[in-house]
């Protein structure tokens, strides 16, 4: 682990970019303003524009820092949204198809049959823990883990361009109700 931690340390701008999801530190500071500046651009790069209900997924998106499903995003609009606004299933799909392709949002599967979304534009990368019992997702950084992926991705000559680590077991909670049944 320590020649893993070495390695970090004597890793290039580049990389260390790459780990962050980030070409410079001011995408950590980035503001709502500029997120939704540089989607606007990215629709116009795919030939679509800043339509109301896209405004209003892209909003709900960003308003949460919790993992979603669409279909739970489906959900919070249809609860929250304007009478005269409803935003359909499908524009739900499309606008995250957009995001993702966009860079603004990744999604990853759970382990459990289901896709969930978080946005990561403006923030540091981390990986996740799935609790196979409760469906809990945890997040976690540790710098060991990235250095030794790229050090074992240079031991073979891969260039990253990047990854998903999932966890999958159970959380504190339900070992601990796991091991009162016992």
């Amino acid at each position: 682990a320590e020649d893993a931690v070495r390695a970090y340390k004597q890793l290039g701008d580049v990389e260390k970019a790459w780990l962050f999801r980030s070409a410079s530190r001011e995408a950590y500071a980035m503001k709502h303003a500029t997120i939704k500046r540089r989607f606007e651009e990215h629709l116009a790069q795919e030939g679509q524009r800043l339509t109301n209900q896209r405004t209003q997924v892209f909003e709900c998106i960003f308003a949460t820092h919790d993992h979603f499903s669409a279909e739970t995003l489906f959900g919070w609009l249809r609860d929250t949204g304007d009478s005269g606004q409803v935003v359909s299933r499908a524009t739900v799909y499309r606008t995250l198809d957009l995001l993702e392709r966009g860079g603004f949002i990744e999604s990853f599967n759970t382990g459990m049959g289901e896709k969930v979304y978080e946005h990561v534009m403006g923030h540091h990368h981390h990986d996740h823990m799935v609790c196979e019992e409760c469906g809990q997702i945890q997040e976690f950084h540790d710098e060991r883990i990235e250095a030794l992926q790229l050090e074992n991705a240079a031991k073979h000559g891969f260039e990253v361009r990047g990854h998903v680590l999932r966890l999958s077991g159970l959380c504190r909670k339900c070992r601990r109700q796991a091991t009162v049944q016992d």
